[in-house]
């Protein structure tokens, strides 16, 4: 979803034709396409990569289960998104770019996701394990991929829960 310019030349040479990306503006996607319909059958992909793209979504648990519901059952997705504070604040009153800007920190957000991100995510049905970039690599490292900095946060490895009782939602 939303595919990254650093990323893509690299996953389209690697995976080919079974790499697909997925946008409802940009043009130079694969497809066209509303996070909240997939049109996709249940159980399609092995990974689904989405990172900053939930933030801007006005249903983003809609969009969360459409996720887990074509990711196949042995799949995997990291689904990012910038985490401001404890809890997320949103406020779907406020439509127009000076008040989001004001309110969410961008124009486009309509929301500020907040630690309790993790809850909805388990919520929507996914087991989540929670990673920091500082647990897989040194400040060098990071440095060196671009991807030091607050910008990158927490890594949010989900994988579809098979019931819900298996795992509690966080509150």
């Amino acid at each position: 979803m939303a595919p990254e310019a650093a990323l893509e030349p690299r996953l389209r040479e690697r995976l080919g034709t079974n790499y697909i990306t997925a946008d409802i503006a940009a043009t130079h996607v694969t497809i066209k396409m509303d996070i909240t319909d997939v049109q996709y059958p249940d159980d399609t992909f092995d990974v689904i990569y989405c990172s900053h793209v939930l933030e801007h979504v006005q249903e983003d648990r809609k969009a969360m289960r459409e996720l887990r519901r074509v990711l196949k059952p042995d799949g995997w997705a990291v689904l990012l998104v910038p985490i401001v504070g404890d809890i997320t604040y949103e406020d779907p009153s406020i439509t127009d770019r000076a008040g989001r800007l004001k309110a969410f920190g961008l124009e486009e957000h309509v929301r500020q996701y907040g630690r309790d991100y993790v809850g909805r995510l388990r919520e929507s049905g996914f087991t989540v394990e929670v990673t920091e970039v500082a647990d897989l690599y040194d400040r060098q490292q990071t440095i060196r991929m671009g991807i030091g900095g607050a910008a990158v946060g927490e890594i949010y490895y989900c994988t579809k829960r098979r019931s819900n009782k298996e795992v509690p939602a966080c509150r």
